[in-house]
């Protein structure tokens, strides 16, 4: 269920020190603005300065100055986030700012424990029906968790829960500014119209659809889970590579679930639907042992070599 802001930050209880991302925008600002005032002396700004367009020299500026207000070191860290030839610009932002967030994060002394990220309510709406126009299964339609560790550090989103709208008003009943991302406004990008044109649709239809949506996530979440244990314990029984004679004992839909572990576990790469259809088609076919097999699947390729499956790059 949506709650408010305070409720939210009150509910936020992670092991100290404290790290925050802070892009200078309005739910950032909000999140460090709550945590330094719970936690004096215990918490860190971390911002990512992307180069991407003229303003982030502003929002660069403006967390230097709410920093000062908040007697909150900054730490800032400029990367290149351009996007690659057939590379979306979210996830190569997305990766960036990662990869940049990690490196500051090793340079705190004494060393941080928790790190908390200001993504809302209705990032998450968005994060959903972004997975929903690209077919996602389970694992895609959990969405965001509101929990996770990376790289050493337990990650936190506090505002998970928080409508955009009540993250702004509890700035203004704060008294606090904000800078606003001039990109927010391009329609360009797929996030901004889902933001501009279908929320404002799905508030007037369905006014309790962050709920609803964000109930739907958690039971694809719980899915999800379900169907990661049954591939481990499916993995065990074929192996790693996969027997060939142990995969076709399996129903087709327990096939396909084993060979996405597999493939992910073991060589980090992650086959389309249309790759993991005719790998299935190949092992049902593969009867005898002259039968081969030779398929893209990911960024490498699957062949039968004797009794087992095995990827290549």
């Amino acid at each position: 269920m949506t709650i408010a802001f305070d409720i939210a930050m009150q509910r936020f209880t992670p092991e100290l020190p404290l790290a925050v991302g802070l892009s200078g925008g309005a739910d950032s600002t909000a999140l460090l603005t709550a945590c330094a005032r719970r936690w004096p002396g215990q918490v860190h700004a971390l911002h990512v300065h992307h180069g991407l367009q003229a303003a982030a020299d502003d929002f660069e500026a403006h967390c230097l100055a709410l920093c000062r207000r908040l007697d909150v070191p900054l730490h800032v860290r400029r990367v290149d986030a351009r996007h690659a030839a057939g590379q979306s610009p979210e996830d190569a932002a997305r990766q960036a700012r990662y990869t940049a967030l990690e490196g500051l994060l090793s340079d705190i002394e004494p060393p941080v424990r928790s790190v908390a990220i200001a993504q809302h309510a209705d990032d998450q709406i968005e994060t959903i029906l972004l997975a929903l126009s690209r077919g996602a299964g389970v694992a895609g339609l959990a969405a965001m968790p509101q929990t996770w560790h990376r790289a050493g550090w337990d990650w936190y989103r506090p505002l998970l829960q928080v409508s955009a709208s009540d993250v702004r008003e509890w700035l203004r009943a704060q008294d606090i500014a904000w800078i606003e991302d001039p990109s927010n406004s391009d329609e360009r990008y797929t996030r901004n119209r889902i933001r501009r044109q279908l929320l404002p649709t799905l508030d007037a239809v369905f006014p309790q659809f962050r709920d609803t949506f964000a109930r739907s996530a958690d039971n694809a979440a719980q899915a999800a889970e379900l169907l990661d244990e049954l591939a481990q314990m499916d993995l065990a029984c074929v192996g790693s590579p996969p027997d060939i004679a142990q995969l076709r004992s399996l129903s087709r839909a327990r096939q396909a679930n084993v060979l996405r572990r597999w493939l992910r576990q073991s060589h980090a790469t992650t086959p389309s639907s249309a790759q993991l259809g005719a790998l299935l088609d190949q092992v049902a076919a593969c009867t005898t042992r002259r039968h081969q097999i030779h398929l893209k699947i990911g960024r490498g390729y699957i062949e039968r070599r004797g009794q087992l499956l095995d990827w290549y790059n």
